[in-house]
């Protein structure tokens, strides 16, 4: 398949009536260690109205085992989805969006615990955007600390701090672990092949960049949110790099044909850094040249392109 058809596209839906204000969606990969940690945060919340979306990505643990008992026995809301076969974190949250019942989607990871008050901040942060920018504000995001009470990434420059996810990490710099959720609504409106979702691990990137292309913006703020557990492996997103090349390869071209017409002067890095991505992606994917500059846009990116090509076989 041509390489742009797997990038993902976006269209812009309706406004639909919604049960609950926020779906808190919990993908899961053998974490039966956990789940019941991310359950109490949930119960601890102080805003009541959610429901919990858990979706098991081919689990080979206890985790359903767990989850269902869960389910039969907690007062929370819950959705909970089995698939059978592993589809990655990506499969999982475009499955996640088609089935929440909320106004805003929030992931919450299967290893992670959040503060008593985070949803009832988050709520308040976002009745508190001024009017002129509500229809532009597509999502409330804050920070994470570690379970050490740390600080874990970059602040914001002020609070609150109205960007998007493009700027924010690349003409910023601003790093590290966020926590926040997004209008359903416009999650609806991408469109992703289902194709992808066999390829490996996606970056989530591509996804908040494609929302940041659309001219959305989010509603930043210096608030403590979300406990991230550091030093553990999660299992839904650890991968080699060959097998992340597909994902790899889909966030780069689509970083050049988003992005580079504006931004080349700007932050020159990013796109050199997405070149020596591609290029070293392109080691483990089955298509040839002409594949690669039939998907890039710029002439500029497909000139540097064709002269590393030779190269591209000592990127590690």
């Amino acid at each position: 398949m041509d390489l742009k058809e797997l990038i993902p596209t976006y269209n812009k839906v309706k406004e639909e009536s919604y049960q609950y204000r926020f779906t808190i969606f919990t993908p899961v990969f053998n974490c039966e260690k956990s789940i019941e940690k991310v359950h109490q945060s949930l119960i601890n919340q102080t805003y009541k109205n959610f429901e919990w979306l858990i979706i098991n990505d081919g689990s080979t643990d206890n985790s359903h085992e767990i989850i269902e008992r869960l389910t039969n026995t907690s007062s929370l809301s819950i959705n909970y989805i089995n698939n059978p076969e592993n589809q990655h974190k990506m499969g999982c949250f475009i499955q996640a969006i088609s089935l929440a019942k909320g106004e805003f989607l929030l992931t919450f990871d299967g290893d992670d615990e959040c503060h008593p008050n985070a949803l009832k901040i988050f709520n308040e942060e976002y009745l508190n955007i001024p009017t002129n920018l509500k229809n532009k504000v597509c999502a409330v995001t804050g920070l994470c600390e570690d379970q050490f009470g740390n600080r874990v990434g970059d602040t914001y420059p002020e609070t609150p701090y109205f960007s998007n996810t493009f700027k924010s990490t690349t003409l910023n710099n601003i790093k590290g672990e966020k926590w926040g959720f997004t209008k359903t609504d416009i999650l609806k409106g991408i469109n992703v092949n289902s194709q992808i979702f066999s390829k490996g691990l996606i970056p989530e990137s591509i996804i908040w960049n494609l929302i940041a292309k659309e001219g959305y913006i989010t509603k930043y703020i210096n608030k403590h949110l979300r406990i991230y557990h550091v030093d553990i492996e999660n299992s839904l997103s650890s991968t080699s790099v060959d097998k992340r090349s597909y994902g790899s390869a889909l966030d780069s071209i689509a970083g050049f044909n988003w992005f580079f017409n504006a931004y080349h002067f700007k932050t020159p890095k990013y796109f050199l850094k997405k070149l020596y991505v591609l290029l070293r992606a392109s080691k483990y994917l089955p298509y040839n040249l002409g594949d690669y500059l039939r998907a890039i846009d710029s002439k500029v990116i497909k000139f540097l392109f064709i002269s590393l090509w030779p190269f591209r076989k000592l990127t590690i």
